[in-house]
């Protein structure tokens, strides 16, 4: 965090980030047995807080606009890949975990999580680490911060200036397996005053099964299975950095044609997406809008 708070120190300010993550954690992590969304998930509740009804809100106008490959009810099909915490099947039955995936079975009644199937559970991690993002930078504008970074793990949330008095410049990293440099190599920078950005891709969280495929953690919700494509990563800049994340996510799992085409639907739409040219090379799909916010090489 980069910020020009006014009268908080850097002990109380550390202390109110941590206390914002503790939180956003305790409210939608997956990891955490103790979460409100491991509770309602394992049915033990159906109260739902504020993070959980803006998130569930905000994935359902993306899952519409994806023509349902975006949707937080993909838990189960995770879980049986060993993306969520757990060891992967050998043969996952993904027929059968599809009976329970599809975000028209869940919805919110009075503060209350209400299941067509008590099988269904959620996974809010495309979209909970951008929404965290919001969450401190919120609390940077209620410091008085008029100039501000925020970065969680490669999701960003500016606004205003750097302390050089220009624009933040952003990475986009280089998208080759198994890349942990954080930010040694990258393709392109962007500047940046106000908005959020963040990448997703399956450069970093994969396995290959016993026959040598590559699986990612991106799951298709519509077939059950890991999305294979050219697009290795996407790079989305919106209003805010929750919207940016699930918008990530929900262009990976279209994949590179889908993916373009659904781009140049959508007004002004700032993305970046990285291809396979299947040359040993990366292909470049930048937007008009995105391409105005570039630092030229």
């Amino acid at each position: 965090i980069t910020a020009d708070v006014q009268g908080v120190s850097p002990q109380e300010l550390y202390a109110a980030v941590m206390e914002l993550d503790r939180e956003a954690k305790a409210s939608m992590s997956i990891f955490d047995p103790g979460s409100l969304l491991s509770r309602l998930n394992r049915n033990e509740t159906d109260s739902v807080d504020r993070h959980i009804a803006f998130n569930l809100h905000l994935a359902d106008s993306i899952g519409a606009l994806s023509g349902g490959r975006y949707d937080v009810t993909v838990k189960p099909l995770v879980e049986a890949w060993g993306f969520a915490g757990r060891q992967a099947e050998r043969h996952p039955d993904v027929d059968s975990i599809l009976a329970f995936v599809g975000r028209e079975k869940v919805r919110v009644e009075e503060g209350r999580l209400v299941k067509a199937d008590p099988r269904v559970q959620l996974d809010f991690n495309s979209i909970a680490k951008g929404y965290t993002v919001d969450l401190v930078a919120a609390l940077m504008e209620r410091c008085g911060a008029k100039n501000y970074l925020v970065e969680i793990g490669g999701e960003c949330r500016c606004q205003g200036v750097s302390s050089k008095g220009i624009p933040w410049r952003i990475g986009i990293e280089t998208p080759f397996d198994g890349n942990m440099s954080d930010g040694a190599y990258l393709t392109g920078r962007i500047r940046m005053s106000e908005g959020g950005l963040a990448t997703s891709g399956n450069y970093r969280r994969f396995y290959r099964d016993a026959a040598g495929n590559k699986i990612s953690h991106t799951i298709d919700p519509t077939t059950g299975r890991s999305v294979t494509s050219r697009l290795l990563s996407a790079t989305v800049v919106a209003d805010n950095c929750a919207e940016a994340d699930a918008m990530a996510t929900m262009y990976l799992s279209l994949g590179a044609n889908k993916a373009i085409a659904l781009s140049r639907k959508i007004p002004d739409a700032k993305v970046y997406f990285i291809l396979d040219d299947g040359k040993d090379g990366y292909e470049i799909y930048c937007s008009p809008a995105m391409q105005e916010m570039m630092i030229p090489e």
